[in-house]
């Protein structure tokens, strides 16, 4: 027997999905270890030996491969926890982090505090040096006044280093000499080189994004090889991939190499999962949200790829390599209600997480929590969560309920625990439509993919808030990210700058450019063991109108990009950018301005097979297991609703909302709008009832 283990560390829960050969999958969950995020890993693994009735090292010796994603780097940044790093840069320009592009985020808010950089003021030295926009030197590097910033970073501690002159992506000569010197002074600092990490146009974007990579490098650095060391105790001889916040995965040595690519690790491997279960019923398009226990992740998928970023941000600061898109709020099964200082019900972003938890989990959480309200309107069941290994306890969620939030309000505890509800759920619905609208895009044209192990348990509310008519649930959903990962292909990516008006651009420079990052590439792929027949080349124009501020991606075929014609990239960026911003400037000839190229290369793995199941007909009485009450949200009371084992429930089973299927580490709420039906993959396919025609058309053939 051969496994592969897919794993996600969560703020409050790590997942782990376990998969056979034959497409047979299992769901583990174990509690996060924060301080040590590796210690929850290896307790996943032992307990998938345990359940064999082998060793932890019999185990892993038929496990070929392990993908993991990390929130090491992003809770790093978070926290302000990462390395204590010092930035060399142009003399002058030391300031660049705090000034950013000098667009205020709240233009009317005089208060509103500016973001934190990573690094301090007094550990940003500069250097005397300058290159023009076109690579020329004006003023020579001065090496002394790199030496005498160094001894500085010596006296202070400084653990990573961080370089970026102005225009260095014209000219790299002198950020390369300057990081000759910094591995002989200070060779045990980790070093990030702007030209290595984004070698693209804007310094803002290019300052950002090499700090943040050197101060999470020594974090995420200590934290792989300790996990790689625990792993080769027992014994752990197969493959170890990193997950990449580009929805692809790459080596622990190329994360450690470029760790700002994990500062989204977690929530990438959700696109790529829901990708794969809308396809069993024929979509290419789909949105993907992920409620764990502290966030709420969204995600779009349109045509058959993720939607992707290269102007991303985390805490506020901006991060330049490609990113999935993905929206990140502070609504999970541990965000805290409570009361702001204007009287109204506010949940998170504060999170009990996995210590100590929300206030039903009895390990000294006395704040209310969703989890908590969603116990007190019968959603869960106190005797069942986690399959019955982790019983809740309803009094103490209702004293939280009535402590911190009823009293306060001067309703009862089923009303405030419904108000609850309602705010985080109203709050996860805007996120939805911020990923949808923000692309030029209809939430409603979209199935909604809910995750996490509170997500569908507030699915049905988000898709009616917005009018989205499908919702798909996956039996894999609580360990959504985790099977995603297993499902990803290694992935890297390249940008040169290379700003030209198409009507002028150098045909050839252009191609020199794809080819070399191109071979680069297929370089790196080889080096991971991916030959080049299983190689994929993607090509990104960053296309603007003459004179505009923002870039729009435009995609365009290996071929075509090759071809290098003007006309052709610009009769894809027209249409894109009237999607976009609603008009587009192509009659009145205005010209089309290249300013990045960038250039992904995918190495194409094998993937899980996920295997259908026969038909079983529509009875779903198999799977009852009894009746309880539960709020009805819309019609604001209690009812006795069906609930059902849903690994019991098969292919073809329909039930008529309300109900509530129960599996081991989910449960998902079907109010009354609502029916179901289980398609060949085990999916929950929830459909608004005036659609069912349609739907089981769809789903049943």
């Amino acid at each position: 027997m051969t496994y592969k283990i897919g794993i996600d560390v969560g703020g409050t829960f790590t997942d782990f999905l376990l998969t056979e050969e034959d497409g047979t999958s299992h769901i583990y969950k174990v509690l996060s270890t924060p301080k040590d995020p590796s210690i929850a890993t290896i307790q996943g693994i032992e307990e998938m030996a345990r359940d064999r009735g082998l060793t932890t090292e019999e185990f892993l010796g038929q496990v070929s491969t392990i993908v993991h994603g990390t929130t090491v780097t992003t809770n790093a940044t978070l926290t302000y926890t990462g390395a204590k790093t010092g930035l060399l840069t142009t003399k002058g320009f030391r300031d660049a982090l705090e000034m950013r592009r000098g667009i205020r985020e709240e233009q009317y808010n005089n208060r509103f505090p500016n973001a934190r950089p990573v690094v301090e003021r007094y550990l940003r030295l500069p250097v005397a040096e300058r290159v023009d926009y076109k690579g020329d030197v004006v003023e020579p590097l001065d090496e002394g006044s790199v030496r005498a910033a160094l001894a500085e970073f010596r006296n202070e501690g400084v653990e990573a280093v961080a370089i970026c002159f102005m225009n260095a992506f014209a000219n790299p000569a002198h950020e390369r000499r300057a990081a000759e010197i910094v591995r002989d002074e200070l060779p045990g600092a980790f070093l990030s080189v702007s030209t290595e990490v984004v070698p693209a146009i804007r310094f803002y974007d290019r300052v950002s994004t090499t700090a943040l990579n050197a101060y999470v490098g020594p974090v995420l650095t200590r934290y792989l090889q300790s996990l790689i060391r625990k792993l080769e105790g027992l014994r752990y001889q197969g493959i170890l991939l990193i997950m990449a916040s580009n929805g692809g995965v790459i080596s622990p040595e190329a994360a450690m190499d470029k760790p700002a690519t994990t500062l989204l690790s977690g929530p990438a491997g959700g696109p790529v999962a829901g990708l794969a279960f809308v396809r069993g019923q024929g979509y290419e398009d789909c949105i993907t949200c992920d409620m764990g226990g502290t966030s709420f992740d969204v995600a779009l998928v349109k045509d058959g790829k993720p939607l992707t970023t290269t102007e991303g941000s985390i805490n506020r600061l901006r991060i330049s390599l490609p990113m999935l898109n993905v929206v990140t709020i502070g609504a999970g099964g541990g965000s805290i209600g409570w009361i702001d200082e204007g009287g109204l019900l506010r949940m998170g972003p504060q999170s009990a997480g996995a210590d100590p938890g929300p206030a039903c989990y009895g390990r000294g959480g006395e704040l209310p929590t969703c989890t908590d309200a969603d116990l007190v309107l019968g959603y869960l069941d106190p005797a069942f969560f986690a399959g019955g290994r982790m019983p809740l306890d309803l009094e103490a969620a209702r004293r939280a309920i009535d402590e911190h939030v009823a009293r306060k309000l001067g309703y009862t505890v089923e009303e405030a625990a419904a108000g609850m509800y309602d705010v985080i759920n109203v709050s996860m619905a805007a996120a939805v439509r911020e990923i949808a609208v923000n692309n030029g895009y209809d939430p409603r044209d979209f199935p909604l993919v809910t995750a996490g192990g509170a997500g569908p348990n507030h699915a049905c509310m988000i898709a009616l808030e917005l009018g989205i008519p499908v919702i798909l649930v996956p039996r894999e959903s609580s360990i959504f990210c985790a099977a995603g990962m297993l499902r990803s292909d290694l992935k890297h990516d390249f940008v040169r700058s290379y700003p030209a008006r198409l009507d002028e651009f150098d045909r050839d420079r252009f191609r020199a450019l794809c080819r070399e990052m191109r071979d680069e590439g297929v370089r790196q792929l080889a080096a991971e063991g991916i030959p080049e027949d299983r190689v994929e080349t993607h090509v990104v124009l960053d296309l603007r109108y003459v004179r505009q501020y923002h870039e729009v991606s435009v995609e365009v075929p290996w071929d075509e990009a090759l071809a290098a014609d003007p006309e052709a990239f610009a009769a894809r960026f027209h249409p894109q950018h009237d999607a976009l911003y609603g008009y587009n400037l192509a009659e009145k000839g205005t010209p089309v301005e290249l300013i990045n190229v960038r250039v992904t290369t995918v190495g194409r793995t094998d993937k899980p097979r996920l295997a259908p199941e026969p038909l079983a007909g529509e009875d779903p009485s198999p799977a009852f297991k009894r009746s309880r009450s539960a709020y009805l949200p819309r019609e604001k009371r209690f009812a006795d609703v069906p609930v059902y084992d849903g690994m019991k429930l098969r292919h073809g089973n329909r039930i008529a909302g309300p109900a509530i299927i129960e599996q081991v580490n989910t449960t998902t709420f079907v109010t009354p709008e609502f029916s179901v039906v289980v398609d060949p993959l085990g999916t929950y396919t929830l459909y608004l009832k005036e659609r069912e025609d349609e739907i089981l058309r769809r789903v049943l053939g």
